[in-house]
């Protein structure tokens, strides 16, 4: 299993998660996703919190593909995302 975790510094974080929401679908209903998370941080104005579970590196790599779009991308001012293997549930 592969956890996905950390969060992300953006602009205008409500356009960013609300263009995040068909991204969220997707990845849910996505071949070995078994939880994917994006939430406004209750603290700080400009981060997101992301939490992702699959059941292989090979799982996300394939929903990732390229990335986010250039819109998404452009207001990602910073990030700290980390990924961890873990044994099975």
């Amino acid at each position: 299993m592969l956890i996905v975790a950390g969060y992300l510094r953006v602009t205008d974080r409500d356009h960013y998660l609300e263009r995040c929401r068909e991204v969220v679908e997707l990845a849910r209903s996505a071949p070995g996703c078994l939880d994917y998370s994006l939430g406004a941080d209750l603290v700080e104005p400009d981060r997101v919190n992301i939490f992702e579970r699959w059941t292989t590196r090979e799982a996300v790599e394939t929903f990732r593909g390229n990335g986010p779009g250039a819109d998404l991308s452009a207001r990602i001012v910073a990030a700290d995302v980390r990924e961890y293997e873990c044994g099975d549930e």
